[in-house]
């Protein structure tokens, strides 16, 4: 059992999924983009895009940092695709045990 806060009362108020397609191996970019403090989880996808990055950012212009010198600067970042979320709409975390 683990308590989440909610981003947007403790000062973060702009959230975004980022896809990245990257160039070879994801190995050392998903490593990289594991030590930025503000990606949230990381998920290696089939698809379109082989990573989707949520980042949660105190506002916009924090975001565009994020984006454009932390992770579109990174060896291996091909291209990103960037999806802000304009109202969160459901979150749940009770998946309960088997």
């Amino acid at each position: 059992i683990v308590a989440v806060s909610d981003p947007r009362q403790v000062g973060f108020t702009r959230q975004a999924m980022i896809g990245i397609r990257v160039q070879g191996d994801s190995t050392p970019t998903v490593d990289r983009l594991a030590d930025i403090p503000e990606v949230a989880y990381i998920v290696l996808t089939a698809g379109s895009f082989d990573l989707l990055v949520e980042v949660v950012c105190e506002d916009d212009e924090h975001l565009l940092h994020v984006i454009s010198q932390e992770i579109r600067t990174l060896p291996g970042v091909r291209d990103t695709e960037v999806f802000v979320y304009l109202k969160l709409r459901k979150l749940l975390y009770n998946w309960g045990t088997r």
